[in-house]
C-alpha cells in the first residue's frame, strides 16, 4: 500500500535584526547623506540609429526607422523615399546619458542605447552620430559608436530561440563626447546649500552643529528638516572647492523616525534600531493542516462482463489547532529587548508578520509599519 502525505506549514525566513545596545546609530560621512545644491548630474536624451545589424534591425513596418533612414541620407546627399527602403539592418533607438557636474569640453561620456522600433537585437551593431539634449533643448554632446550589449539572440530555422539578459539594450563606452559646458561659478560662491537625502530635523541640525565644530567656526545652520545654509568663511573665499571637500567627510550620526518593514512575499521582517513596543500580552495559534491520500484498489468480481480493476484515492484531511496560551510581553528599551521578547512567543516569521501588524492596530508597536 503506498502513502503520501502533505502538510502545510507557514515558510521560514530570516531575521534580520539590528541588536543596538541603545544611543546614536552608526556616525556616516556627510556626503553619504547630503548633497550640495547645484552640484549634480544632469540627464540628455537623443534620438539615434544603430547600423551595421546583420538582419535584425526594424521591420519594414516600422514607419519613423523609414523616415529616419531617408533624412540622415538625404543630408548626405542622396536623395529615396521612405517606401524605397526595404533594409533590416537598421534599429531606431533612444540614447541617454548622464551628464556629471563640472564636465569639461571633451569629456567622454558612457551613452545607454534602447531599441524602440521591434528590433531583434542590436548586437553587432554601430550608432550613428547622435546629439544628446538636455531639458532646455540645447545640444550638450553627441555620441557614436560601437554597441555592447551584454546578451545575444539565437534562433534556429524551427522557430526556437536563446535569449540571454536584453539584446535590445546596449551601452557604447565612453562613446558620448561632451560639447557644451553647464556654466557654474563654485568659486564666486559666498553661500552654500546643503541638501539631505531624507530630510530629517534631527540631523539636519546634527549636520549644522558638526559642520560649526568641524570649521570652529557658527557658519551653518539648519532652514529646514532638509536644507543646511552655510556661509563661505573669508579664508576660503576664491576656493571653494577645499572648503567643500572639508565639509563633505565630517562625520554625523543620521537620525530617522522608527520603522519596521515588511516584507510579505518572502517573509522577511527588518526593524529599525529605535523600534519599542509596549507592554501587552498576546496570544498565538498555529493552525497545522495535514491530508493523507490512501490508493484503493477495486477489482472486478470473477467472470464479470467487461470488468476491470481501478486504483482510487482516499483522502483523509485532519486539522490541528494548537494551544496558544496567553502571555505578557514586556516593554523593550532596547531593539535586542524588543528581539527576544518577540522570540520568546516561538512563533514563525510568517506568525510574527501577523503579531506586528496586531500590535501596531492595538497601538503597542511605537514605530512605522511598513509592508512592501
Amino acid at each position: 500500500m503506498l502513502r503520501s502525505s502533505m502538510r502545510i506549514r507557514l515558510a521560514l525566513f530570516v531575521l534580520l535584526p539590528a541588536f543596538l545596545a541603545g544611543g546614536e546609530a552608526g556616525a556616516a560621512r556627510i556626503k553619504d547623506i547630503a548633497a550640495f545644491r547645484g552640484v549634480r548630474p544632469n540627464q540628455l536624451v537623443g534620438y539615434g540609429l544603430v547600423v551595421g545589424l546583420a538582419g535584425s534591425g526594424d521591420s519594414a513596418s516600422t514607419q519613423f526607422t523609414l523616415q529616419s533612414m531617408s533624412a540622415m541620407l538625404e543630408k548626405m546627399g542622396v536623395t529615396i523615399s521612405p517606401e524605397e527602403i526595404k533594409v533590416k539592418n537598421v534599429a531606431a533607438v533612444m540614447v541617454t546619458a548622464d551628464l556629471p557636474p563640472f564636465s569639461r569640453v571633451g569629456t567622454r561620456l558612457d551613452a545607454l542605447v534602447n531599441s524602440i522600433g521591434d528590433a531583434k537585437t542590436l548586437q553587432g551593431g554601430t550608432l550613428v552620430l547622435t546629439p544628446l539634449k538636455g531639458a532646455d533643448g540645447q545640444v550638450y554632446a553627441v555620441a557614436q559608436g560601437p554597441v555592447a550589449t551584454g546578451g545575444f539572440l539565437v534562433g534556429g530555422g524551427s522557430g526556437d530561440k536563446v535569449a540571454k539578459n536584453f539584446p535590445t539594450v546596449g551601452r557604447v563606452v565612453q562613446g558620448a563626447t561632451v560639447e557644451r559646458e553647464i556654466p557654474f561659478q563654485l568659486n564666486q560662491k559666498e553661500e552654500l546649500a546643503l541638501s539631505i537625502h531624507k530630510p530629517d530635523f534631527t540631523t539636519a541640525s546634527r549636520v549644522a552643529r558638526a559642520i560649526n565644530e568641524g570649521l570652529a567656526a557658527p557658519v551653518a545652520q539648519a532652514i529646514d528638516s532638509g536644507t543646511i545654509q552655510i556661509q563661505v568663511p573669508p579664508e576660503y573665499r576664491g576656493r571653494v572647492a577645499p572648503l567643500i571637500a572639508q565639509i563633505e567627510n565630517l562625520q554625523v550620526a543620521p537620525d530617522g523616525i522608527s520603522r519596521v518593514v515588511i516584507n510579505e512575499r518572502t517573509g522577511t521582517v527588518i526593524m529599525g534600531e529605535n523600534v519599542r513596543i509596549s507592554t501587552v500580552a498576546i496570544a498565538h495559534g498555529n493552525l497545522s493542516v495535514e491530508i493523507k491520500q490512501t490508493p484503493q484498489v477495486s477489482q472486478a468480481l470473477p467472470f464479470a462482463s467487461g470488468g476491470r480493476t481501478v486504483v482510487t484515492q482516499e483522502s483523509q484531511t485532519m486539522v490541528q489547532e494548537g494551544r496558544a496560551p496567553l502571555q505578557i510581553v514586556p516593554t523593550g528599551v532596547s531593539i535586542g529587548e524588543v528581539v527576544r521578547a518577540l522570540n520568546a512567543l516561538g512563533v514563525t516569521p510568517r506568525d510574527l508578520i501577523s503579531i506586528l501588524q496586531a500590535l501596531r492596530a492595538a497601538g503597542a508597536l511605537q514605530a512605522e509599519l511598513e509592508i512592501m
